[in-house]
């Protein structure tokens, strides 16, 4: 597939506003409908698009608390790293769990209520998970930057 410069565009399109009309896509890319609608389905096809969301307002559903925890596992092995990640999977609070390099194992991005609120999910959810040999948590303050936009 030829990925050109009109799909970069349809792309951000998309990434800003997904509801948009073919017709209204049509006129921002002078291209036809049915032309934006093969494109689109082109993508979709490819694998260039994977879903489409609704992103919820976090203070309308009283989830505005923000925490990045690092967990570092007593071990290595396949089996325990097989093991949190399907677990920490299943967990609603964790938004999107990381494995990664340097002195933490993973990297975790949860939503709650409020303090109260963390607190009862590590004290219940996160370090019942086995094999979890420490965590860090650090609080969001301020939200400066916030997107799912990929740019192009």
């Amino acid at each position: 597939m030829v990925f050109d410069a009109t799909d970069k565009k349809l792309l951000e399109f998309l990434q800003t506003d997904s509801k948009q009309t073919n017709k209204a896509l049509s006129n921002k890319l002078n291209l036809s409908v049915t032309a934006v609608y093969e494109r689109i389905k082109k993508l979709e096809k490819e694998g260039f698009v994977n879903k489409y969301v609704a992103l919820v307002n976090k203070e309308q559903v009283d989830k505005s608390f923000v925490a990045f925890c690092h967990i570092k596992l007593i071990q290595h092995t396949q089996d325990y790293v097989m093991k949190f990640e399907k677990e920490v999977a299943n967990l609603s609070e964790v938004l999107e769990c990381y494995h990664i390099s340097g002195d933490y194992d993973y990297l975790l991005k949860v939503i709650v209520k409020d303090m109260v609120a963390f607190r009862e999910f590590m004290v219940k959810k996160l370090t019942s998970i086995n094999h979890i040999g420490s965590t860090h948590s650090m609080f969001v303050i301020n939200e400066v930057k916030h997107t799912t936009a990929i740019g192009f």
